[in-house]
């Protein structure tokens, strides 16, 4: 797990410069990962288009659009094949209970 994140800060870092280098990074890290019968981190899957298993970039290969219609959500797109990965943005939630007791406490 721990060379599946190296290779993958390391393809985020030359991405810009050499694209195909990057790419064989993220190649050798999804292989790492299969053999090793271990997840890719939460942080570094959504960089891999699950559509075209390609290194995306926002900015370079991915659109990144926030959307309020209805439900807000984030939508991304890659570039290469054009997938559209939706993630619902929920409102941060206020811990009645732990704000309730900070209130109480304050009190005496």
């Amino acid at each position: 797990m721990e060379r599946m994140e190296i290779l993958l800060e390391k393809a985020i870092q030359i991405h810009e410069k050499e694209p195909k280098l990057a790419q064989r990074y993220v190649e050798l890290a999804r292989h790492i990962g299969m053999k090793a019968r271990v997840r890719i981190p939460r942080k570094y899957r959504r960089l891999i288009c699950r559509s075209c298993k390609q290194f995306i970039h926002p900015g370079c290969t991915l659109r990144v659009r926030v959307k309020s219609g209805g439900v807000k959500h984030i939508t991304f797109t890659c570039l290469r094949c054009g997938q559209i990965v939706r993630v619902p943005v929920e409102k941060r939630r206020v811990d009645r209970a732990a704000s309730s007791s900070k209130q109480r406490t304050q009190s005496f």
